[in-house]
């Protein structure tokens, strides 16, 4: 039996340590991680005075800053999250922010700022902050600062420092914490822990899931909470701060159909036209003759108006927008970027477009700025916004031409256009061009609905025009390759006729197609005639715009009008 007791009490040992080995995975399986999550990571913090922030309920990659115990945005999250209407012109070292009926200028590093009214009057204002700094070569604007204007909240909390931000509000889900807990990284009491949540404290429900919840904290940590900890539920009601009012763009837009053509005046010698283009047209109630065109980088530009002109027109039951244009040869040296992107060079534009619409008695001013670049894009509705006050104030129609839209031209912001002037006009045409690599239609029937379908879904229908061309293009393809000539409807006709082409109705362009082989050379023709402006009116009045646009007066046949006419009194 002596011999025996070394060898029960080794086996007990092995079984006791057994035991506690299986005991101590057992404990390391099911207990509790007290590991704590590293909240730098966790947020991304990058520096001492970065601010990671959570909008509604995710953490994004923008952060603020805090300089001089404020918070400030960079300006491209302020554009993004709250507002796109504060402009930075860099070469004049000021921040700029247009209202319905106003502007403020900031100078950036200041706690001061201007306001000019329409009339371009000033008051100035001080603050007890610096409003906007740059740190290298961005730009930042004090948090306070931007939610005077913009409709959002934040909250700021520190340990570390990050905020939260709101700028939808409504109904959601909370729940009571039951008992003292830990929010987790993750789902799982093997994770680590973000924060310590105290019985009573109330948590949001963003996602449940079997045995795990995720939840955002009253101080805006978002991580898990185990179910069995989660108690009375409720739907909490979130509101908007009561003090911000959203600003309101009253419009000069008109209560029947506007029926515009495009007067192409070559000089003031020009004007003399008047009554022969209008002749034979019928529905017109807008004329828009091409009288201003861009000369210089500090906004000069050349006028052909004349009081004449306008007195006539009046006399005939017609408004006059007067069309300011780029594209003329007398532009070729404007630089758009540096006229547009100056805060002194677009106001000397305006000043001067808007004494000369006074002095004319002009009922509108029709902007016909093309081929803007990339860089010029914000500059160029900055313009819009700006001549768009003055505009308001003295009940002259702002319209705006405007390519058919396409990725490349979203630059254009055809929705703000929509906000702040006052008809946005589409260019229905140049499909196909002189530069054009394939002979085609100038405005088939797809690219024509594609256009009015493309901004309606950005403009409000009631303000939206649809140019239609009163020219065709006759394409020539042969030895030296592939050429067009844009002619007035009769010369298209003429062509026809001379060559001996059979036309036949093309359902895919709604237009009437002939072609004609001579020798090694092919001629090919889309006819827009009144057979094809017809359809593109169905279309139009179908989408219940605000009325149609022809370029140019001059180039039509007779009978188009009748069609037109026939547009016009339709309901």
């Amino acid at each position: 039996m002596k011999k025996m007791i070394p060898v029960i009490v080794a086996i007990v040992l092995i079984i006791l340590i057994a035991v506690a080995g299986f005991g101590a995975k057992l404990l390391e399986r099911y207990s509790y991680s007290k590991e704590r999550a590293d909240l730098t990571e966790y947020f991304g913090i990058q520096g001492d005075n970065d601010v990671p922030i959570i909008l509604q309920d995710e953490l994004v990659e923008e952060h603020a800053k805090i300089f001089d115990n404020m918070c400030y945005f960079d300006i491209a999250t302020v554009h993004k999250y709250f507002n796109d209407r504060f402009y930075e012109d860099k070469a004049q070292g000021i921040v700029v922010f247009t209202k319905p009926d106003s502007i403020i200028t900031i100078p950036v590093g200041e706690a001061n700022l201007t306001n000019y009214d329409a009339d371009f009057e000033s008051s100035g204002t001080a603050w007890d902050y610096v409003i906007s700094r740059y740190e290298g070569d961005v730009l930042y604007i004090a948090a306070d600062f931007v939610q005077q204007y913009s409709n959002f909240t934040y909250e700021l909390f520190t340990e570390p420092d990050h905020m939260q931000i709101y700028t939808e509000w409504g109904e959601r889900p909370t729940a009571d914490i039951t008992k003292d807990t830990q929010v987790r990284y993750q789902g799982g009491i093997k994770s680590d822990i973000l924060t310590d949540v105290s019985e009573g404290d109330t948590v949001v429900i963003l996602e449940e899931m079997e045995n795990w919840t995720k939840v955002k904290t009253k101080d805006s940590f978002i991580g898990y909470v185990e179910n069995k900890r989660l108690g009375r539920r409720e739907a909490e009601i979130t509101v908007p701060p009561a003090d911000y009012v959203e600003p309101v763009y009253e419009s000069n837009t008109r209560d029947y159909k506007i029926n515009l053509g495009w007067h192409v005046i070559g000089g003031v010698d020009g004007n003399v036209t008047l009554e022969s283009v209008v002749a034979q047209t019928k529905g017109l109630n807008v004329i828009s003759p091409t009288w201003f065109r861009l000369t210089g980088n500090e906004g000069e530009f050349t006028s052909f108006a004349s009081a004449d002109y306008v007195e006539k027109a009046h006399g005939m039951g017609l408004e006059v927008w007067a069309l300011v244009s780029n594209v003329e040869t007398e532009s070729a040296d404007v630089d758009m970027y540096e006229l547009l992107s100056r805060t002194s060079s677009r106001w000397n534009l305006i000043r001067n477009l808007v004494a000369t619409a006074q002095e004319y008695n002009l009922d509108g001013i029709n902007i016909d700025f093309e081929n803007i670049s990339l860089d010029a894009g914000e500059p160029f509705i900055q313009f819009i916004r700006e001549l768009s006050i003055p505009c308001r104030q003295l009940g002259i129609v702002l319209s705006v031409d405007n390519y058919v839209p396409m990725g490349h031209t979203d630059h254009y912001d055809r929705a703000e256009q929509g906000v702040v002037a006052d008809y946005v006009i589409i260019m229905g045409y140049d499909e196909h061009y002189a530069g054009s690599e394939e002979a085609g239609s100038v405005a088939s029937i797809n690219f024509v609905e594609k256009g009015i379908e493309n901004t309606v879904a950005e403009v409000p229908a009631e303000k939206v025009i649809n140019g239609i061309p009163f020219y065709t293009r006759i394409w020539k393809s042969g030895p030296e390759g592939l050429s067009s000539e844009a002619v007035t409807m009769g010369m298209a006709q003429e062509f026809v006729e001379n060559h001996g082409i059979v036309v036949r109705w093309d359902e895919t362009t709604c237009q009437n197609y002939g072609e004609s082989q001579e020798g090694d050379t092919l001629y090919q023709v889309w006819l827009e005639d009144a057979d094809s402006i017809r359809v593109k009116l169905n279309i139009m009045q179908n989408y219940d715009i605000a009325g149609v646009a022809a370029w140019r007066l001059g180039h039509e046949t007779a009978n188009v009008w009748d069609v037109i006419e026939e547009y016009m009194n339709q309901p």
